[in-house]
């Protein structure tokens, strides 16, 4: 049997390492609390600097959702997703719409498409620190032919308002591809 003294020689080596350890996790911490603590000197300036979160993920899905049933030409579908009024802002158009309206906006550009093709590149939820608000962003590339055979694509980023889960700001922002 061992004695007390072999028991406690026999532990030291194991304290040693647990508390080199925890030594290690308490510093990390402290550095990154630090490096957080430290004022960045952007070039730019902006009232709310850093003032992002990850978002919700079922805030992800209401954009996607709405999108794959607009690709799909599933007005009413894609519409369930929005507010009963919405900011759309668009090249050359920035009003604000009823749901109605703007499922008459949608389905008038739809109408004019054969077909159109979704190719999802990426997608991030986020929420202001101060809960205030929630957006989507997705970037994609959308490709369509038109009803007259003609083929062409863009490459688009959305941002997306959401507010009581539903879509109240459409944002947007396209480039041709050639």
């Amino acid at each position: 049997m061992k004695t007390k003294k072999q028991l406690l020689a026999g532990l030291l080596p194991f304290a040693l390492i647990v508390a080199g350890l925890y030594g290690c996790n308490e510093q990390k911490s402290e550095t990154k609390e630090a490096s957080a603590a430290t004022s960045v000197n952007y070039p730019y300036t902006v009232e709310h600097p850093d003032n992002w979160e990850v978002g919700s993920t079922s805030n992800t899905m209401i954009a996607l959702k709405s999108l794959k049933a607009w690709e799909e030409g599933k007005m009413d579908e894609s519409l369930k997703y929005f507010g009963d009024s919405v900011r759309v802002q668009f090249d050359g158009l920035d009003k604000n719409m009823t749901r109605d309206s703007l499922k008459v906006f949608l389905t008038n550009g739809w109408n004019n498409y054969k077909t159109v093709k979704i190719k999802m590149g990426d997608f991030e939820s986020v929420i202001s620190k101060d809960k205030s608000e929630e957006w989507v962003t997705l970037w994609y590339t959308q490709s369509w032919e038109t009803k007259a055979g003609v083929k062409d694509s863009v490459s688009t980023i959305n941002d997306l308002q959401i507010k009581d889960e539903k879509i109240v700001r459409l944002s947007e922002h396209t480039r041709k591809l050639h």
